[in-house]
């Protein structure tokens, strides 16, 4: 399977029309961005950046390819040849995979010819709209979690291979510790791990007997699973009897104890206690079973001493807002090297577009906290030294003016004239920023419930621009 195929039909038909009536070189300005953050929360975390690159690294159509589209008698001969020499070669502009973004502002503007761009839609928006919204879901249970190590452990849950090998390397950029797929820790590094199931503990004549062989066997890997059949009255005995019989004289130290089942605050305590009577206070307890970054909270705040969180099915597919949303829209071309803006109108505030080709600003404050974000012209130049007003687009009366700030600019050049010139970082880098970028925000941006708006406004001179053609447009 060719992934230059992951494109939908009407691309197609749009190219091959670019290419007869001559608009084939016409340069466009797409960009990809998204209206709202999932589950109502105050931001969404960037992530798939790097396979993006992959994908235009290898971006080119086969002989089966072209033989399937000649199928459909719909394409001229003219554009399968040119499909069969097809080789981007546009411009990218990109916020770093890891960062921080906001509805309404370019996460990603395309610049090339019209064909070229056009083609890259689907497979960008796939791609961005599963691994950002994983990473955010993954950042929201992390910071649920308290600092407590979190699994994904969700990889039989997933929508398919992809969904589960990158959904555990876009977890590990929101802040996932581990995940218990083993392929995307092979392909990426997203370090993997895991002990036994039910069925391990079912195999042999007793509990007792199971933990026991598989203490001897992975006397450093000891995490007991409680609840195949009891857990207070079965589980925690058989394991306590287990961590003094064989682990503790093999010098070992660590262990923990998985509770997968039932009330998880009440059994989490009872666990605790029966543990500690027994002496073993380092021993960790871990929970598991359909958690998300609420019920991590409330577990938390009812007093459960969880060490370690399992997070599966709502993780791996965000299942309680499992549609992320991002779009990819038209908003300039080039006429006799001048860019010309272009807008969508609707009658829905939200789908109207911000024309012409631009960049984002986010502005920080001198405690390192991110406070708002400026989209302006490309061609823009901002003067630090002075203070910076900004306003709200619809609300114009709404205003703040900072007087010591940073800007930062929030793209980067990802490849120019169809050559990647941007240095990619490794897994950890992109995490370790993404963690910074998150302990940037202000917590009031960062809670479950209402959160603190974050503005994103536009420049005087794009708010102009982009008003001016709405009046026009409408008469």
């Amino acid at each position: 399977m060719n992934k230059a195929m992951v494109i939908d039909f009407y691309e197609l038909t749009m190219a091959n029309g670019y290419f007869e009536s001559g608009m084939k070189d016409q340069i466009a300005y797409f960009d990809l961005y998204y209206r709202k953050n999932p589950d109502g929360g105050g931001y969404a975390l960037f992530a798939g950046l790097e396979t993006i690159m992959d994908f235009i690294d290898d971006l080119s159509f086969d002989d089966e390819d072209i033989e399937f589209l000649k199928s459909k008698k719909m394409f001229s001969e003219g554009f399968l040849k040119y499909l069969r020499n097809f080789k981007f070669s546009g411009d990218i502009y990109s916020f770093k995979e890891g960062s921080i973004i906001f509805p309404n502002e370019p996460i990603v503007t395309i610049k090339a010819p019209i064909i070229e761009a056009q083609i890259l839609e689907t497979y960008l928006l796939q791609v961005i709209n599963h691994q950002t919204l994983i990473a955010t879901k993954a950042s929201r249970i992390k910071y649920a979690a308290k600092g407590r190590t979190v699994i994904e452990m969700g990889a039989r849950r997933a929508q398919g291979l992809t969904a589960s090998l990158n959904g555990a390397r876009a977890a590990y950029i929101g802040g996932i510790d581990a995940t218990s797929n083993v392929i995307s820790d092979q392909v990426y590094g997203v370090p993997s791990g895991g002990t036994m199931a039910h069925s391990w503990i079912q195999m042999f004549d007793s509990e007792y007997e199971a933990f026991k062989t598989y203490a001897n066997i992975y006397p450093n890997h000891s995490t007991f699973l409680l609840d195949t059949y009891d857990t207070l009255s079965s589980g925690v005995p058989n394991a306590i009897r287990v961590i003094k019989e064989v682990l503790i004289p093999k010098g070992v130290k660590k262990y923990s104890v998985r509770i997968d089942s039932g009330d998880l605050t009440y059994l989490s305590k009872a666990t605790r206690k029966l543990l500690d009577q027994a002496g073993l206070e380092n021993c960790t307890i871990t929970v598991s079973n359909s958690l998300d970054e609420r019920i991590i909270k409330d577990l938390l705040i009812q007093g459960a001493p969880i060490d370690i969180f399992g997070v599966g099915e709502r993780l791996i597919t965000a299942k309680s807002d499992p549609v992320f949303g991002s779009v990819y829209k038209l908003v300039a071309i080039e006429e006799n090297n001048e860019i010309v803006p272009k807008i969508k109108i609707s009658d829905n505030v939200e789908k109207i577009t911000t024309p012409h080709f631009k960049t984002v600003w986010r502005i920080m404050d001198e405690e390192g906290h991110f406070d708002a974000d400026l989209i302006s012209l490309d061609s823009e130049k901002l003067n630090t030294k002075k203070p910076l007003t900004i306003f709200d687009p619809i609300n114009i009366w709404k205003q703040k003016t900072f007087d010591n700030y940073q800007l930062i600019q929030m793209h980067e050049i990802i490849y120019e004239n169809g050559q990647r010139v941007y240095e990619r970082p490794s897994l950890k880098e992109i995490r370790d920023f993404a963690q910074n970028q998150l302990n940037s925000l202000w917590p009031e941006v960062r809670r479950f419930d209402f959160p603190h708006q974050y503005y994103v406004d536009l420049s005087k001179a794009l708010w102009k621009i982009k008003n001016k053609m709405i009046e026009d447009l409408r008469g």
